[in-house]
């Protein structure tokens, strides 16, 4: 008997795993159906949940043990108690570990964050660099540890698209399947980092995937409820800021103010930005005429900052501290104006020393001293039609932060799930509204999409401008021994009228040579060196590069209407 209940159970373990591998099997060679994509995408939001948990927990030990503050939430306060030269001392070791990790594991020196995790999901059917990405989370750990003035976020947004990278390569995902499972992995990394579900799902979907397609959102609700869950176990259910509780409307009357603050933060959000990009020019300037080596970069902007946090320890990490306070009226007019201003100079610094962290977390800041600032001026000319002076804290808090990331639906959400107040509604999403709507208008329509901008991928246009870049000559041509490719003797007549691609040039290169000369087709040619000819590869033909562009906004245009 005990040897037929053996038998008998190693039968059944073995049937359980040939059932297992078939499934891997069919997993890896069709797809995931349905049930199994949403299983996966429990999977990769509980995974992206803890990552984001553990990068978060690890940002509070190192700050404990490199300030040796008891409670990283009151780190400014504490650090206000140290001597100058631990304030100075310690973001320029920072930053000099950073230039070395980013030097030695990422090609271009620059920490990975939210636009590339964009650019992934628009360019590279839902993946992102995995070796780039693991150094970036290191250094903007170490960053956002010793002084850097930035935000969690962005870390842990492309920390998530290399668990979705990791997963997707491993199914052979194709461009759909990558995207949603990128979309999860978003979605339960803002869900566990900021204790809000319904903002993290809609993050992903408004932010990285740009479109609100009905296939995705039951899978990416699935993730950002597993992120909350685990976020929950570790905090519980409380909110990252208290807000006073006589905060509400006293007259309706008072929206036109909230109207006026909107085009107030817009212009702020568009300051902060457009200095962060000139800052970065010009450190860029600086490190080319100066010849400074780029891991050296990251350790001077830590000097910088150092000197910035002796005499404001505000800038310090990514500033829930003062945001409270902001949040709480418990500053003056003229302190909030200070710090606005500081906390900008401090981010531009940070950024532009390619130090690593997010924008999120300034942008609240910034927002909640904007909105103070304004709220005091605001109910202190008509105390008589003005409700509590931080209502425009939160207000502005959100209208900044939607304008950054222009990202107005999930930002509001945030706003409300990071304060726990749902009843001044039509004050934030009046002022959300309107600052996104001027800022957009300004920039390229948020910091992420104009970082890309800057680096040549034009996704802020639409689908219709960035997946001509998706398509080289090299992938559409015809080469010499084509049946249907064009002729030798037609294709260097052509070339000697100088009318040739590269075998790297993209569609958006291609398609403007077509309509200025007319031709059926182009020859497509390796340079040589000097004193030779160049080698002949083939032709693209143009009927070829409008059928690809086609097929891909078509295949763009189901994805988002599924």
């Amino acid at each position: 008997m005990p040897v037929w209940s053996n038998r008998g159970t190693i039968a059944t373990i073995d049937r359980i795993y040939v059932t297992l591998r078939n499934a891997w099997g069919i997993l890896r060679l069709r797809g995931p159906s349905q049930i199994q994509f949403w299983f996966l995408a429990l999977f990769i939001g509980t995974a992206a949940g803890f990552a984001a948990l553990c990068f978060r927990l690890a940002i509070d030990t190192l700050q404990r043990v490199l300030y040796g503050v008891d409670d990283p939430h009151l780190l400014h306060s504490f650090a206000e108690t140290l001597a100058w030269y631990w304030i100075l001392l310690i973001p320029v070791a920072g930053g000099l570990t950073v230039g070395v990790i980013l030097h030695r594991f990422t090609p271009d020196g620059r920490v990975r964050s939210v636009a590339e995790v964009i650019e992934g999901a628009a360019l590279n059917e839902g993946r992102v660099e995995q070796k780039a990405g693991l150094a970036s989370a290191l250094a903007s750990l170490i960053t956002l540890s010793s002084g850097g003035s930035s935000g969690r976020e962005g870390p842990v947004v492309h920390m998530a698209g290399v668990i979705a990278t990791w997963v997707s390569n491993r199914i052979k995902a194709d461009g759909i399947t990558g995207r949603d499972l990128l979309g999860c992995a978003v979605a339960g990394a803002v869900s566990a980092s900021f204790n809000a579900p319904i903002a993290g799902a809609l993050f992903a979907l408004e932010v990285v995937l740009r479109h609100f397609a009905v296939h995705a959102f039951a899978p990416i609700t699935i993730a950002a409820v597993a992120g909350t869950v685990i976020n929950r176990m570790e905090f519980g259910g409380v909110t990252e800021f208290s807000l006073p509780q006589d905060g509400r409307f006293d007259f309706y009357i008072e929206l036109p103010a909230f109207l006026l603050l909107g085009l107030v933060c817009g212009l702020v959000a568009v300051l902060l930005m457009r200095g962060i990009f000139w800052a970065d020019d010009i450190a860029t300037e600086v490190q080319r005429s100066t010849r400074m080596p780029r891991w050296m970069r990251p350790g001077v902007a830590g000097f910088g900052l150092g000197v910035m946090a002796i005499f404001f320890p505000h800038i310090i990490g990514v500033g829930y501290e003062t945001t409270s306070a902001a949040l709480t009226g418990s500053l003056l007019f003229h302190e909030a104006m200070l710090f606005a201003i500081v906390k900008c100079m401090a981010v531009a610094l940070t950024m532009a020393g390619r130090m690593g962290g997010g924008m999120f977390s300034p942008s609240l800041m910034v927002g909640a001293l904007t909105g103070l600032a304004y709220g005091i001026v605001a109910t202190s000319t008509f105390p008589a039609v003005s409700g509590a002076e931080t209502l425009y804290a939160l207000a502005g808090m959100g209208a900044v932060t939607a304008a950054v990331l222009g990202a107005p639906i999930s930002t509001t959400l945030i706003v409300f799930e990071l304060t726990g107040d749902w009843q001044t509604a039509l004050g934030v999403m009046v002022a959300v509204s309107m600052s996104t709507a001027l800022a957009s208008r300004l920039v390229d329509r948020s910091f992420f999409l104009t970082q890309l901008e800057r680096r040549g991928r034009r996704i802020a246009a639409g689908p219709q401008a960035y997946l001509l870049s998706v398509y080289s000559a090299a992938i559409l041509m015809r080469g010499m021994d084509s049946p249907a490719g064009a002729s030798e003797g037609a294709c260097r007549e052509l070339i000697s009228a100088g009318i040739m691609l590269s075998p790297e040039a993209t569609l958006a290169e291609a398609l403007p040579v077509f309509e200025k000369w007319g031709h059926s087709f182009i020859p497509v040619v390796k340079p040589a060196a000097e004193g030779r000819e160049p080698e002949l590869l083939g032709a693209l033909f143009h009927v070829d590069a409008l059928r690809a562009y086609t097929r891909a906004l078509a295949t763009t245009a189901q994805e988002e209407h599924s």
